[in-house]
């Protein structure tokens, strides 16, 4: 069985010993049903992962000793941000979960006019613990050691403020990725929610030197295009060459 990657909120060094979370807890005692002796890889998302071994595990308390390091992840050639309108329920998680798995340094849910998940302070917490927890389990099971930045829901104006320059999907544009020079600096990729984005907010965006490209001649659902044009943007671009 290949050795279970887990990942730990605090900083971790060869040597010391540290307790699992619950999440973690639950997974490697009831789920994989490890016990002490068993060899782990932990990560604290700054990069580099680290060969353990549990010295307790039961279903109240995990704890491992860490006997050092084991790999270190090396930085992403071409940083990849996606700012992606919120969208209803599995759908968002999917994109979360995918587009981490493909490489994304940076995620950026937004709210735009055509959104339609609208959460106050209590759900936006809860949504974020949740998407939090997807980002982590996708790390884990895709073998990044660096965590990506996950920032709170924003407004796309606000968001345009703070980001200018980039790339915006839009089903109508002609260039599509391919004629497009190569980027030398980290890309900004920005994505509507079910229904796109409207036409005031793509002037907005091209006000903000936004670049309007197309993925091809099929209108992609949603959780699809922003990892259809994260993926094309790897394989150009990125570390998928």
């Amino acid at each position: 069985m290949r050795e279970p990657r887990l990942f730990v909120a605090q900083p971790l060094t060869p040597g010391s010993e540290v307790e699992l979370d619950d999440r973690s807890r639950r997974h490697v005692s009831q789920v994989l049903r490890l016990r002490i002796g068993h060899q782990v890889i932990l990560f604290d998302g700054s990069g580099t992962d680290f060969a353990a071994e549990l010295t307790h595990c039961d279903r109240v308390c995990c704890r491992a000793r860490i006997d050092g390091v084991r790999s270190t992840e090396a930085t992403a050639s071409l940083p990849i941000g996606l700012a992606v309108g919120i969208s209803r329920g599995e759908r968002m998680d999917f994109v979360v979960q995918k587009s981490v798995e493909l490489g994304v340094a940076t995620i950026w849910p937004l709210t735009t006019e055509r959104s339609i998940v609208q959460m106050d302070a209590q759900r936006r917490d809860k949504r974020m613990a949740h998407w939090r927890g997807i980002l982590i389990g996708a790390c884990e099971q895709s073998g990044r050691s660096r965590l990506p930045v996950l920032h709170e829901p924003t407004g796309l104006a606000e968001w345009l403020e703070a980001h200018p320059q980039g790339l915006m999907l839009h089903h109508g544009a002609q260039p599509g990725l391919h004629a497009l020079p190569a980027p030398t600096t980290p890309i900004h990729l920005l994505v509507g929610p079910e229904g796109g984005l409207s036409d005031a907010e793509c002037t907005l965006a091209e006000r903000h030197h936004y670049i309007a490209v197309r993925l091809g001649p099929r209108i992609l659902r949603t959780e699809t295009a922003p990892l259809a044009a994260i993926a094309a943007i790897q394989t150009l671009w990125g570390d998928f060459r």
